[in-house]
């Protein structure tokens, strides 16, 4: 696959950035599993690392970045109409599997549960199941839908792959596209990714929501550089500066050494020792297991790619704050 960057080029100091702990980033990725890590300040690129041609040259895998791209859909179909709000509930999408599950309380499920992971149901992702949960069966979305009901809908958050999943088979249903389809057509040809990705289908031709997509290192930087731009692209709307703000604030949290969840993105702050989350102080991620990420720090006008095989998912955090905020002068 041939490489098509078009990213704009500019060296650290035409952009007041400091060289040295730049190259203190340098220097920490080699000697990591990082396979690539791209800096974008102020839309040029001031940082570009690949642990070889082929890994800058071929689709890698994104992991869970892909439930962030899901996110963006989602906000698509319903401003374009495909989707009437994010109060829409399981019962009008899988009215055969709910009138088939004991617990009626699954009807009221709402696409705003599963953008925030609130569904309540019990799933041991981060548990028992290690990351891993066992969703290779033929009907994904009965699976997720027969776990048991432990919490009201709306109150927890708990990690829970099922969810983008169902939320991809939302889109083929409301939409009558595959979701790679509608991808295509609203998001990724706009963005010039033109056909350079594979996403990957379950048994029911549904893209997988969780994890089924591969990107190139540059075009993931897109959909950074789309939100810290607040949905436009090249003078046009993709998507509403108000799904953004929406899909970005801090709205339940969890896991306290990774951040809030918010519509399938992560929120953390900048300095996790100021109890302050002005924006000043806030960065929002895509994340997928083993260090691939999507980094926006708007105060920094900066985006932050990584893909990796890191043991330690969330390293590249401690990168961004140990050299990149640095680098900036925040």
């Amino acid at each position: 696959m041939q490489n098509k960057n078009t990213w704009p080029n500019s060296t650290p100091d035409k952009l007041n950035v400091d060289q040295a702990q730049i190259e203190s980033l340098g220097y920490a990725v080699r000697k990591s599993k990082v396979k690539s890590c791209l800096i974008l300040k102020e839309g040029r690129l001031i940082f570009q690392y690949y642990k070889s041609n082929k890994i800058r040259d071929n689709l890698q895998r994104i992991n869970s970045c892909t439930k962030s791209i899901v996110s963006i859909l989602i906000g698509i179909a319903i401003e374009k109409g495909f989707i009437p709000s994010v109060d829409m509930t399981m019962e009008h999408y899988f009215p055969d599997i709910m009138n088939s599950l004991e617990d009626s309380r699954k009807k009221a499920i709402s696409i705003e549960h599963l953008l925030t992971m609130s569904v309540g149901l019990d799933w041991p992702e981060f548990g028992e199941w290690n990351h891993m949960p066992p969703m290779c069966t033929r009907d994904v979305v009965k699976f997720v839908f027969d776990r048991p009901l432990v919490d009201e809908p709306g109150t927890r958050m708990n990690y829970n792959s099922g969810c983008s999943h169902v939320l991809s088979a939302i889109l083929k249903k409301a939409t009558g596209m595959k979701t790679s389809v509608f991808a295509d057509k609203y998001l990724f040809e706009p963005l010039g990714i033109d056909k350079d990705y594979h996403w990957f289908e379950d048994a029911n031709g549904i893209n997988y929501g969780s994890d089924g997509l591969r990107l190139l290192p540059y075009d993931m930087a897109k959909f950074g550089q789309l939100f810290l731009q607040e949905g436009i692209w090249k003078e046009k709307e993709i998507i509403s500066a108000e799904w953004i703000r929406r899909s970005t604030e801090p709205y339940l949290l969890t896991y306290d050494y990774i951040g809030h969840y918010a519509f399938h993105w992560w929120v953390a702050k900048i300095d996790p020792n100021h109890d302050d989350f002005t924006l000043n102080n806030k960065m929002f991620f895509a994340m997928g297991l083993n260090g691939q990420f999507i980094i926006v720090i708007p105060s920094l006008q900066t985006v932050v790619v990584f893909t990796s095989t890191l043991d330690n998912t969330i390293k590249p955090l401690d990168f961004v704050r140990e050299f990149i905020v640095k680098s900036m002068g925040n």
